[in-house]
Parts: structure tokens; sequence; C-alpha cells
């Protein structure tokens, strides 16, 4: 517990209350109205301001343990047979800058994400704002039914965003939001564009372990193979174990696998 706490951090108020005077200076506001957001807070502090901008404050505490994650994620990857291609940020600035970078090269291709505004740095912090998507819902909170008809979209959406040479990297239920029945992807990492291959077969690993728990394994394959023929999914199967020991994932890799290889070895 103590060693979650440690990793968690807090920013002090003090370097809070400036972010929030260096908001009302940019956006010309007397003063700003801010909701803290219940969240682990492992690469950010999340707050939504003024009903308006969601903004993530990034200590360099975060920046840390986002070292450390990418460190493990790397060695997860060269236990999958492969070459670690998850990239560290050095400073909070940049965790911002790639953040909106990525959500503006997905918008661009024609996926949705939140409108991206700007980051800047106050007292050391980096911050990013991003548009703030009311009354969303996460992946996991709909109900079966819907989760059933998403699914292939959520497929489509993703073989587009590889397509166009973009990687996801943190592909789970919490990252793909859905408002008025629109898939709406947020926080990619950052993959080196030389462990692409392998990156985009970790990406589709990761959707069918989010999917799975939630309309079985089945129907997660047949959605999947919409998009994704079954050697690509066979090749995504190298991912699954590493992807199941990750503390937001939880699935049936065996029952996966074995849908998987069942359409792989059909005629």
């Amino acid at each position: 517990m103590e060693l979650r706490r440690l990793l968690r951090g807090r920013v002090e108020w003090s370097r809070l209350e400036a972010v929030a005077r260096d908001l009302c200076d940019r956006y010309d506001r007397a003063e700003v109205r801010v909701r803290f957001l219940d969240a682990d807070n492992w690469l950010s502090t999340p707050m939504v301001v003024d009903d308006r901008w969601f903004v993530k404050v990034i200590s360099r505490q975060n920046s840390i343990v986002h070292g450390l994650f990418t460190t493990g994620r790397n060695l997860g990857a060269f236990s999958s047979g492969t070459e670690g291609f998850f990239e560290h940020f050095e400073t909070p600035i940049e965790m911002a800058r790639h953040e909106l970078e990525a959500t503006q090269r997905m918008r661009e291709v024609g996926l949705n994400a939140p409108e991206p505004i700007e980051t800047f740095e106050v007292d050391g912090l980096g911050v990013v704002v991003l548009e703030y998507l009311p009354d969303f819902r996460t992946l996991d909170e709909l109900d079966e039914e819907t989760e059933v008809d998403l699914a292939p979209r959520l497929f489509e959406a993703l073989r587009a965003m590889h397509e166009h040479d973009l990687l996801h990297g943190d592909l789970r239920a919490e990252n793909v939001l859905i408002l008025d029945d629109e898939i709406y992807f947020i926080d990619a990492t950052n993959v080196r564009e030389e462990g692409a291959s392998d990156a985009k077969a970790y990406d589709v690993a990761c959707a069918l372990g989010a999917l799975e728990p939630l309309i079985g394994a089945k129907r997660t394959v047949e959605a999947a193979l919409t998009a994704y023929d079954p050697d690509e999914l066979l090749t995504a199967t190298r991912f699954l174990d590493f992807v199941n020991i990750r503390p937001d994932h939880d699935f049936d890799a065996a029952l996966l696998k074995g849908e998987i290889e069942k359409h792989a070895s059909s005629p």
C-alpha cells in the first residue's frame, strides 16, 4: 500500500493553484471552477475546468513512474519474443506534448478523439489541455448488447489507426470512450517506429483482452475478424499472456487463443 501511495504521489496544492492561475490568464477568466476526477493518478492529476476543458497535470514523479512502467512493458515484450517497443519521456512537458500530438494525429486521419487545445509548463509541471467530453461512458460501462454492437466498430477504428501508421500502445476499456454512440480514443502512449509491426499486434491483443470479459471470446474474435484476418490475430496471440498480467486487464487468454486458432486452421 505504501508503495502504491509513493508511486501515485500528489502534486502540492500550491502548484495546482499556480496551474489554475495560469489557466485564468490564458483563457481570460477572473477565476475557473476546477473539479478533480476520481481516478488513479499514476501518470497525471486529471481535472475538469469549467466543464469545458479536460486538463492533465504531469509531475516529475509521474514521469519517473512512466519510466518504470515503460521498462516493465518492454520486459513483457521481450518475454513475448520481440524487442521492446515502448519509449519513455524524459520530462513532464514531453509527456504532455506527446499526448496532444497523438490526439491531433488521430483526429487528422478521421478518428474520434477530444479536440487538442494546448500544452504548457508551470513550475516544472507539464500541462495538457483537451476538450472535455461531457456525459461519456467508457467501453466497460455499457450494456452487453451495446458492447456487442460496438465491438466490430472498435476493431475497424483500430485498423484505420494502424493503416495510417498510428499506434495506441495502451488500449483498454478505460481508454475507449463512448459519446452519442461514437467511439473516442484517449491516452495513447509512446511507441518506437521501428517496432511498429509488433506494436500493432500488441494493440490488437489489448483490444481482444478488453472485449473478452464483456462479450466473451467467441463474439470478440468474430468482431476482430471483420477488420483483421486470422493470421493477423494469430500474431497478436503472442502478446495475450503479457497483456493479461497487467493490472488493468483480466481476461481468459486461453479461450481467445482457442477461438483464434480455430479460425486460423479452418480452410
